[in-house]
């Protein structure tokens, strides 16, 4: 369980991730959030910064 966190996206940035969130589904016979595919994508971009 994370924590709660209230972040504005462009909206831009958020149809990027709703691409990537409709791909997930499709491929998976799951139900995938969009809190998971923004976890997924904030924990690829990090690990560039070697945090």
């Amino acid at each position: 369980m994370g924590i709660r966190i209230t972040v504005v996206l462009d909206y831009g940035n958020a149809e990027k991730l709703r691409n990537i969130q409709a791909k997930m589904i499709r491929s998976s016979s799951k139900s995938v959030s969009f809190s998971h595919v923004l976890n997924e994508v904030v924990n690829e971009g990090l690990k560039k910064f070697k945090v």
